[in-house]
């Protein structure tokens, strides 16, 4: 897999909320706001809350990829990260998961955790880099 490099991890600790897409097994797309994305100590997998996911959890079962974009005021630069995903709804990591949301409130469910492993990453700024793949 891919790990974010040190301005990447930077960038990614200044974003409150996150664009996160997905596409069905034919292609249609879906983009969410996420607020509950964080970056893991191992700087290639990122942990993505379900809360009250319909179309990204159906996509995501069908089509077990997705890209993050980071970009913010904070943020120097900007970049989309691809990985593939994998639904965790029991055991250890899950449960971690459940104890971090609910330490942020009681009304946010937990349903499930999105464990995203990076496999590539994107420049997104305009420019002759556009669209460069970085990582």
């Amino acid at each position: 897999m891919v790990k974010l490099n040190e301005a990447m991890k930077a960038a990614f600790a200044t974003i409150k909320v996150f664009p996160f897409s997905t596409a069905s097994k034919d292609g249609v797309p879906n983009v969410i706001p996420i607020g509950m994305c964080y970056l893991q100590e191992d700087d290639e997998t990122i942990w993505v809350v379900d809360n009250f996911f319909n179309k990204t959890l159906a996509n995501i079962k069908e089509n077990p990829i997705g890209a993050i974009y980071v970009w913010g005021p904070e943020s120097k630069g900007c970049f989309q990260i691809k990985g593939d995903i994998e639904i965790i709804t029991s055991g250890a990591e899950y449960d971690t998961m459940y104890k971090m949301v609910k330490a942020k409130g009681e009304m946010f469910p937990a349903r499930s955790l999105m464990k995203m492993k990076i496999t590539e990453v994107f420049e997104c700024k305009g420019g002759p880099g556009a669209g460069d793949k970085l990582l």
